[in-house]
């Protein structure tokens, strides 16, 4: 009409854009948690996050593993949940901006979402294929459902509507303030929605499976392992000689404990053997078990740090298992494989050294072996760095070649062959700490498995080096304490420890990372007297 200005085909107004991205990041975690819920209430479906996080481990560059370690320590793992949702719910968000325009671009766009999703969790040897492909067309199905919904309380329209050419106007005319409303409220409800949702599924999905085997451990009672007295040091604040289950360190690539159904699980032998074994849960429960004190540790601990502990542990000599099938002349590696096929490989000299048990245990400091810690069996062998050697959840053992075959980490840059090296660290006093003048304690654990630890020296500010009281070892593979009394003056100090171990080597104070066959260097804390 004449006087009044011409209407104009609707422009995509900022706050649109804005709510159809959140729309979309919104979808991104309704997906999230519909796979997970499955996979926490379902055995054999995969969580998507988790399924993107392997995928993402398996293929990381070297050094990757370390520098996670070293900035994340134990939370590593969350760190990798977050920023793959975080990524989701950028990558959506995108779509969904999209999408006003066209739904049939986060149609495609989820949809490859969905494909790499199935190929990550079809890779994954604990998921059943069938289970997969329900689990992401349940999420990406769900995800475009609320996504087309959401952006339908922001004005998408998928067409072009004529509103005024008045700035004002226009942008009343394509979000009115109920639609605003709307969206929020139904954003708000889809987002506590699936937090909620993808949280109860989480929590289902890490929830500890207990072991099925009756208690206290399985199999015939074995000789107890006598221990000496003078075993532990009567110190506050020093780790205890053997560390509690709860308490003891995990480090591996498993995002959740792999839930094994012991009924159906075996462990086979094969590879270069005269006669390829299987083995049930109660056939190698019924074989003659022992127990032994034995510390382990992971390569990546750094100096000083907490990655490594003590226990006794019950299970069946290794040897003897490989007996039974017959190792062939030329085998010089043992790799074991755990059900996620994760796998460790270890020279077979270092197992068929008589100076040394390897074992496949079973039991814990005298409960059934904890699920988090390889429950139904791993493979414990003294003397070697857990990456090499110490394969939880397992299920084959393989005789092969040095050359045939590398095991998991070696490819990303770590070592082949890791034996621990000798450390002692400093327990009290803390670093950064403030001690009273006088008699102090100074104390802590040293370790050289398998080879036992002679001496333990510290020394303050550079001086000499002072000569520790060792606790009596428990077992040459297993750690010792030990324990220094200092006259503390006042004023700050710099405390050092140094290690030597059964064979006469001391620890070296030249400072290495752990990469690529464990940390060296000398433990040392700073403390303020007075």
């Amino acid at each position: 009409m004449p006087g009044q200005p011409a209407a104009r085909t609707l422009t995509t107004p900022r706050g649109a854009d804005l709510a159809a991205f959140a729309a979309g990041a919104i979808a991104a975690l309704v997906a999230i948690a519909v796979g997970e819920l499955i996979a926490g209430l379902v055995r054999g479906a995969p969580s998507l996050v988790i399924a993107i996080a392997d995928l993402l481990v398996d293929l990381q560059p070297a050094g990757a593993k370390q520098l996670m370690v070293e900035l994340f320590g134990d939370a590593d793992k969350m760190v990798v949940d977050i920023v793959i949702v975080g990524a989701a719910a950028l990558i959506a968000g995108i779509l969904g901006v999209a999408g006003r325009r066209s739904f049939r671009t986060p149609v495609i766009g989820f949809g490859i979402a969905g494909a790499v999703a199935l190929i990550a969790a079809l890779r994954q040897p604990l998921t059943e294929a069938p289970l997969a492909v329900v689990t992401v067309v349940a999420a990406v199905a769900a995800a475009l459902a609320v996504l087309r919904l959401l952006l339908a309380a922001c004005a998408p329209a998928w067409g072009r509507a004529q509103v005024p050419a008045d700035p004002a106007a226009r942008a009343t005319a394509a979000m009115p303030d109920w639609d605003r409303r709307r969206f929020l409220i139904r954003g708000g409800a889809f987002t506590a929605g699936a937090v909620a949702v993808g949280a109860v599924g989480r929590s289902l999905l890490q929830a500890t499976p207990a072991p099925t085997v009756a208690a206290p451990v399985p199999g015939a009672p074995v000789t107890p392992v006598e221990v000496p007295p003078g075993a532990a040091l009567d110190v506050a604040g020093i780790t205890p000689i053997v560390v509690p289950n709860d308490q003891f360190y995990r480090i591996d690539t498993a995002f959740v404990v792999p839930r094994v159904d012991v009924a159906t699980w075996t462990l086979s032998i094969k590879g270069m053997v005269d006669t390829p074994v299987t083995l049930t849960y109660d056939q190698l429960a019924a074989m003659p078990q022992f127990e032994q004190y034995v510390t382990i540790a992971c390569v990546s601990n750094d100096v000083g740090g907490k990655y490594v502990g003590n226990a006794l542990w019950r299970g069946v000599d290794l040897r003897e298992v490989l007996a039974m099938a017959g190792v062939q002349d030329g085998a010089t590696q043992i790799v074991g494989r755990s059900v996620d096929d994760w796998t460790a490989g270890f020279p077979t000299a270092w197992a068929m050294d008589p100076s040394r048990r390897p074992m496949i245990a079973l039991a814990m400091n005298g409960e059934p072996l904890p699920s988090d810690h390889g429950y139904p069996a791993r493979l414990i062998i003294p003397g070697l760095y857990g990456y090499v050697s110490a394969t939880k959840w397992i299920k084959e053992i393989e005789l092969t070649t040095l050359e045939a075959f590398d095991a998991y980490w070696v490819p990303l840059g770590w070592a082949k062959e890791a034996p621990i090296l000798t450390q002692a660290r400093i327990d009290v006093p803390k670093n950064g700490t403030r001690v009273p003048a006088g008699p102090t304690a100074i104390a802590g654990v040293a370790w050289a498995p398998d080879r036992g630890i002679s001496a333990v020296e510290v020394r303050v500010d550079e001086g000499p080096w002072m000569q520790a009281e060792l606790s009596n070892p428990l077992a040459a593979a297993a750690w010792v304490q030990w324990l220094v009394t200092w006259d503390a003056t006042a004023g700050g100090h710099r405390i050092q420890v140094r290690a030597t171990d059964g064979e006469g080597v001391v620890q070296t104070d030249e400072r290495t990372s752990p990469a690529p066959d464990g940390a060296r260097g000398h433990h040392e804390v700073s403390v303020a007297v007075g």
